[in-house]
């Protein structure tokens, strides 16, 4: 059975950087276009940013764009999520999810439900703090 676990989530400052890793186990994640999401506490779900399948697109949210960058490792199958110049609005539990595409809407990637991806992330938690 098809199993995502993401890692490298913790506590940076304000401007700081973390990169999150998102493995698959029991599947091959070039297969399926990788989504990051985020929810922090009393707030939905919101997308991040997606990579489609073999790399044809890369696609992020209003909130990452230009200081996120979403990539592949297919020899580890394993995505990756680099945040830099993160902000006090960046906290949250972030999660992959592994579909069949990136829900876009004039270039921003969208969270649309969770049943439109077939494989979810357990989640790594981001904080920004001074």
């Amino acid at each position: 059975q098809g199993q995502l676990v993401e890692s490298g989530g913790g506590l940076v400052q304000p401007g700081g950087s973390l990169r999150l890793s998102c493995a698959a186990s029991g599947f091959t994640l070039d297969y399926y276009a990788i989504g990051w999401f985020r929810q922090a506490p009393g707030k939905e779900r919101e997308g991040v940013s997606c990579i489609s399948r073999k790399e044809a697109g890369t696609y992020y949210a209003g909130s990452g764009k230009g200081r996120f960058t979403i990539s592949r490792d297919n020899a580890k199958n394993t995505v990756y999520l680099q945040m830099n110049s993160l902000k006090p609005e960046d906290p949250a539990d972030y999660y992959c999810a592994a579909g069949t595409g990136c829900h876009v809407i004039d270039t921003i990637f969208l969270f649309t439900t969770t049943s439109d991806y077939a494989y979810w992330g357990q989640g790594t938690q981001v904080t920004v703090s001074s």
